[in-house]
């Protein structure tokens, strides 16, 4: 099982999969959504300061697919990096540059062409 935080641990599952838990942010879920045009997300990883976690992601997130990233734990550091992987032209996995994530506001996160945000 992957790390997310201390002690924090966390599943993604397509949108079309079982969802457990209700709620957003410190409510135990988000969602992320690919809005891209047409490039497909390979990997989804976190790094709360001891180093990234392994892909969450079970299957890749094609164009206007969403996932929900859920936590097993109530403890753990909210501030993470976060960092997305794309398939590359050659099938290979080309990583965006991080970005800082609170994971225990963050209800969404938008993967878009040219911005990754969150709410």
């Amino acid at each position: 099982m992957n790390k997310f935080g201390i002690c924090v641990a966390a599943t993604v599952l397509l949108a079309t999969g079982t969802l457990a838990t209700a709620g957003t942010g410190s409510e135990g879920y988000f969602q992320i959504y690919n809005n891209t045009t047409d490039n497909i997300v390979t990997g989804f990883y976190t790094n709360d300061g001891n180093g990234w976690s392994q892909n969450w992601l079970v299957d890749m997130l094609e164009p206007s697919q969403s996932a929900r990233a859920e936590f097993t734990a109530d403890t753990g550091n909210c501030d993470q990096l976060f960092q997305v992987g794309w398939l590359g032209e050659d099938n290979s996995e080309v990583l965006d540059e991080p970005i800082s994530i609170d994971i225990c506001e963050a209800s969404n996160v938008y993967l878009e062409d040219n911005e990754i945000y969150f709410d």
